[in-house]
C-alpha cells in the first residue's frame, strides 16, 4: 500500500483549550463573536475595519504567531452555506501555506459541529498533494501538517471518524494519480488487500484462473488485449450488529488503463485514461472507512479490474461474448468496455441477495458533457426511497446527482440482430443506453451512478485538487452512515 499521501496529509487532534498564542484560526459569524477572545482594542478595530470592506478572511499578524479570523455567514440553502465552510478552510489554508505554517489551532465560536468539520474538510482535501513522482526542486511539500481543533460541539470520537474519511478520499485520489506503469490489475487488488487488513475488514482477490472458471465472459473480454491479468475484489464488512439482513453492494468500475481497445481512442483522450478505474478506487477508499469506522452495516466492494488494450488478441467489434450470466452480448464498439466488466459483477451480486447495488463508474463521455465536472449522472431500478436518501447524501457532501431517466423505449437501441443484445447504443442518450445495459443485469434494487466527469480534474477547483478527485468516498459513506444514526 502507496502511502504517499500520509506524508503530506493533515493530522488531526482535538485541543482542550482555545489559544490565540499559537498560530490559530477563529471562526466567527459577526464582530460581537470576537468579544473575550483576547484581541485587543487596536485588533479589533481593523478586523471590523476590514470587514467592512468585504473581506472574508483576516490576518492578524502578531509577529511570533499570526491569527486568521473567518467570517462564515453565506447565504442561501443549508447545504450551499455548508459547502462556503469547505471553500473558506480551503482559502485560509492557502494562506498558511503560503506562510509556510506546519501546525494551527482552530478555534470556533457559535460555530455548529458540521460547519466546523466542513471548515477542516475543505482544508484537509485542499492539502492533498501526489508527490510520488517528483523530485528535487520540483518536490514542494505543502506545509501544513497538524490541526488541533477546538470546539465544544467536535469530540475526539468524531475528528477520529473524520480523519478515516478523509484519508479514504486520499487513498481514492493516491490510486487514480497512479500512472498505469505502477497501478496494474493485481497492484489494485494488493492496494485493497492492505486496507481490508489495516480496517479489519474480509478481502477476497479472484485470480485469472478463478474467473475462467466462473466465466466471467466480459471481464476476460475486455483483458484479451492486456499483457497483464485481471482481477475481481471482494471487499467485505460483516460485523455482528449489523442493522440490515440483506447487505449493500458496491461496485466499482476497475478499467486500469482504457485506451479503446481496438476501437482507438485519439491521443487526446487518452492521456486522462489512468482516471477509468476512479468507480474502483472510489469502492476500495469507502469499504476502507466503513469498516475502519466499524459502522454496524453488512456492505460489500465488488472490484472487477483489467486494462483495454489493442493488443493481436484483443477483443473486436462485432465479436459476440458471453457473460457470466449466460446471455450473449455483440460488440459494436471495444471503448464500451467498462459496462462489459460492470455486467459480469452485477451478476454475481445476485449469489448475494443484496437490499440494494449501487455501481459507480467512469462510463460514458456522455454523461460528462450533460452535466460537466459539477455533479454525477444517476440512475435507479426498484429503489425510489434509496435513491432520494442517496441524493440527499450527495446534497449534503456536494457529490451531487442529477437523475436521468430509465425509460423502457431505450432498451430498443441494444437489439441485436446476432446476439442477446449489443453493447453500445446509438449517437442519442449514450449515458441512458449504458444504464439499460446494466439494468439486464440486474433483478434486485439497483442505482447507477456515472463519475466520468467529476473523477479527475485537470486543473484545482478549490478543495478538489488537480487530478484524481476521490468522488463517491464521501457520498457512499455518508449515504450508509445515515443508515445508523
Amino acid at each position: 500500500m502507496d502511502k504517499q499521501h500520509q506524508l503530506m496529509n493533515i493530522l488531526l487532534q482535538k485541543a482542550h483549550r482555545k489559544s490565540l498564542t499559537a498560530d490559530s484560526i477563529v471562526l466567527i459569524k459577526t464582530s460581537s463573536d470576537l468579544v473575550g477572545l483576547g484581541f485587543n482594542e487596536v485588533e479589533q478595530k481593523y478586523i471590523k475595519r476590514e470587514h467592512k470592506d468585504k473581506k472574508e478572511i483576516i490576518e492578524v499578524n502578531r509577529f511570533k504567531n499570526r491569527t486568521l479570523i473567518v467570517y462564515s455567514n453565506a447565504k442561501g440553502t443549508h447545504n450551499s452555506k455548508i459547502e462556503s465552510f469547505r471553500k473558506d478552510g480551503n482559502n485560509a489554508l492557502q494562506i498558511l501555506n503560503k506562510a509556510k505554517i506546519d501546525r494551527v489551532v482552530i478555534n470556533t465560536v457559535n460555530s455548529s459541529k458540521e460547519e466546523t468539520l466542513s471548515f477542516i474538510e475543505g482544508m484537509v482535501l485542499g492539502n492533498y498533494q501526489f508527490l510520488k513522482y517528483k523530485t528535487g526542486d520540483n518536490k514542494k511539500q505543502n506545509s501544513l501538517n497538524k490541526i488541533e481543533i477546538y470546539s465544544k460541539d467536535v469530540s475526539k470520537k468524531d475528528i477520529e471518524e473524520f480523519q478515516i474519511v478523509m484519508d479514504a478520499v486520499c487513498y481514492a485520489r493516491d490510486y487514480v494519480n497512479e500512472p498505469d506503469s505502477y497501478m496494474t490489475a493485481v497492484q489494485l487488488s494488493k492496494e485493497a488487500q492492505a486496507l481490508g487488513q489495516s480496517s479489519g475488514a474480509k478481502v477476497e482477490v479472484f485470480n485469472k484462473k478463478k474467473i475462467e472458471s466462473l466465466k466471467m465472459g466480459g471481464l476476460l473480454a475486455v483483458n484479451r488485449g492486456s499483457i497483464d491479468p485481471p482481477t475481481f475484489t471482494i471487499f467485505e464488512w460483516k460485523p455482528k450488529n449489523s442493522v440490515n439482513k440483506k447487505p449493500y453492494i458496491f461496485v466499482g468500475k476497475g478499467v486500469i488503463y482504457d485506451t479503446g481497445g481496438l476501437s482507438l481512442k485519439p491521443s487526446n483522450s487518452m492521456d486522462t485514461m489512468k482516471s477509468d478505474m476512479a468507480g474502483a478506487a472510489a469502492v476500495i477508499g469507502v469499504m476502507y472507512a466503513i469498516a475502519k469506522s466499524k459502522l454496524p452495516v453488512h456492505v460489500i466492494g465488488f472490484i472487477p479490474a483489467t486494462d483495454n488494450r489493442p493488443d493481436g488478441n484483443a477483443y473486436t467489434p462485432g465479436d459476440v461474448v458471453t457473460m457470466f450470466d449466460g446471455s450473449t452480448v455483440e460488440v459494436m464498439n471495444t471503448d464500451a468496455e467498462g459496462r462489459m466488466i460492470l455486467a459480469d459483477a452485477l451478476s454475481y451480486a445476485k449469489k448475494y441477495n443484496p437490499g440494494l447495488v449501487i455501481d459507480i463508474a467512469t462510463l460514458t463521455g456522455a454523461a460528462a458533457r450533460a452535466i460537466g465536472p459539477q455533479g454525477m449522472v444517476g440512475m435507479k431500478v426498484k429503489s425510489d426511497d434509496e435513491f432520494e436518501r442517496l441524493k440527499q447524501s450527495g446534497d449534503r457532501v456536494h457529490e451531487r446527482i442529477v437523475e436521468f431517466p430509465m425509460w423502457d423505449e431505450y432498451a430498443e437501441q441494444l437489439k441485436s440482430e446476432v446476439a442477446d443484445r449489443k453493447n453500445i447504443g446509438g449517437i442519442e442518450a449514450g449515458a441512458i443506453t449504458a444504464a439499460k445495459f446494466l439494468e439486464h443485469f440486474t433483478d434486485y434494487p439497483y442505482i447507477h451512478l456515472d463519475i466520468a466527469a467529476p473523477s479527475f480534474l485537470n486543473k484545482t477547483d478549490s478543495y478538489r485538487t488537480v487530478g484524481g478527485t476521490g468522488v463517491g468516498v464521501r457520498l457512499l459513506f455518508d449515504f450508509i452512515n445515515s443508515k445508523v444514526k
